[in-house]
């Protein structure tokens, strides 16, 4: 049986249900909420949440759901369903398709931009969504949320912390390994993959080039990267190439632990003889 109420489409018998789950996920506009009443197929149907952030069921009228949670709108649909209308009315409520709650992803990522969130979505899960990240991508992810939860038009300024807090500064490489928590991605959060930053090794190495900077990195470490010092380099006279507001400086390594900053050029001369 085909039944129509105002603005929504009700298909009678059991709708078909999502895989998972979710009963802590917050409803909004537009998303398609899955309603069964068990034995009650004119109760039973698709609903998609209006604007004003209710629906209008069957033998109810509007009901309200924006901003409830899959459980909270369950128990309240059974306490309308049980006043008068139905004996221990048996009430199941999935959400068929996510439409009103997202978040953004920019950066070194191949699909930057508005994305939807789908139940309790992972920062895997997002950057996932988001085609993943890029070759020129850094070494951290960072999430940030607005301080007003309404404010969700668009991605929030990385370096804005007057307007959203980080939440998250994760490794990217501990993220895809397992070693880093996974962190729950809400409503309007705004995950940020930087370009990576990047120093140079020339001279005589045996792979002189631009490199990945990481937090901590060493001279010894970057000159490793660089496949190590030639039999031709001179291990005493390692010197580092900085530019201090503006202006070039050479600093001489004293000790293979020095730091490397980003943008260095770590330069290994020839040895005299």
């Amino acid at each position: 049986m085909f039944l129509t109420a105002i603005g929504l489409g009700i298909v009678g018998g059991a709708a078909a249900q999502p895989a998972a789950v979710v009963t802590d996920y917050i409803i909004g506009p537009q998303d398609v909420l899955s309603i069964t009443v068990f034995n009650e197929p004119a109760l039973s149907g698709r609903f998609t949440v209006e604007s004003d952030g209710s629906v209008n069921y069957p033998l109810v009228g509007r009901v309200p759901v924006a901003g409830k949670t899959l459980r909270a709108l369950q128990e309240d649909l059974t306490k309308r369903l049980s006043a008068g209308l139905l004996v221990n009315p048996q009430v199941t409520i999935l959400v068929e398709q996510y439409r009103s709650q997202s978040i953004f992803v920019v950066g070194e990522v191949r699909q930057p931009g508005k994305h939807t969130i789908s139940g309790n979505m992972s920062l895997l899960e997002a950057l996932s969504q988001a085609g993943g990240t890029t070759t020129t991508a850094g070494t951290e992810v960072i999430v940030r949320r607005p301080k007003d939860p309404s404010s969700t038009a668009g991605p929030v300024d990385p370096s804005d912390d007057s307007r959203s807090d980080i939440v998250a500064r994760v490794n990217l490489e501990d993220l895809q390994s397992g070693r880093a928590a996974n962190v729950t991605i809400q409503d309007g959060d705004t995950i940020f993959v930087p370009k990576a930053e990047l120093f140079f090794v020339t001279g005589h190495v045996r792979n002189p080039s631009s490199y990945v900077w990481e937090k901590g990195m060493t001279v010894q470490k970057a000159i490793s990267l660089a496949g190590g010092i030639t039999e031709r380099g001179a291990r005493g006279r390692i010197k580092i190439i900085r530019i201090v507001n503006g202006e070039r400086k050479e600093i001489k390594v004293k000790s293979m632990t020095d730091l490397v900053l980003p943008n260095d050029t770590i330069e290994v001369p020839q040895r005299y003889f």
